[in-house]
């Protein structure tokens, strides 16, 4: 097997095992009252993240790996376990708000409202550079950006109501 191939192999991994998590995760938030806010985008964000592996499948897996980008994407999946660690069985790939729990400022939150996004946002842009596809990583990007407009606004509303019914 080669480097590329390797890598694809060991992201597809991790992100099938980040859906069972998120999964697992979602349905013990919504077990627990949680509420499931802004759903509609969901199935965007999920069409972006398959489509984006599926085409680095597609067009990477024979390239050649760029070691200075893999040692910066590896960089990003210990930012990402950080995340993963802080939030705990509150991480989900959707935005659930459960009653009465305060919100997360451990962690990456002390420094960033959105750790994981950031997280994201590179990942979109690095993992393509590993395989040598600038233009790929740059299309994504702007793809990225489009739906986490999208995506922080709906969460940014439903924490703001949050804290507001928090005050109450």
């Amino acid at each position: 097997m080669n480097l590329a191939l390797a890598v694809l192999v060991l992201v597809t991994l991790e992100r099938l095992a980040e859906l069972w998590l998120a999964r697992r995760n979602t349905e013990r938030l919504i077990a627990r009252g949680g509420m499931e806010v802004a759903p509609e985008h969901y199935p965007l964000i999920v069409a972006l993240h398959a489509a984006w592996l599926g085409g680095l499948w597609w067009l990477g897996w024979d390239q050649t790996v760029h070691f200075g980008w893999l040692a910066v994407f590896v960089g990003l999946q210990f930012l990402r376990a950080w995340v993963l660690a802080t939030l705990g069985k509150r991480w989900t790939t959707r935005i659930i708000i459960v009653p009465g729990e305060a919100l997360v400022r451990a962690g990456p939150y002390r420094f960033l409202s959105h750790p994981n996004y950031a997280v994201v946002i590179g990942e979109i842009a690095v993992l393509p550079l590993v395989f040598g596809l600038p233009w790929y990583a740059l299309a994504f990007s702007a793809l990225n950006a489009l739906v986490l407009v999208i995506r922080i606004r709906a969460e940014n509303t439903a924490l703001a109501s949050k804290r507001a019914r928090s005050l109450r």
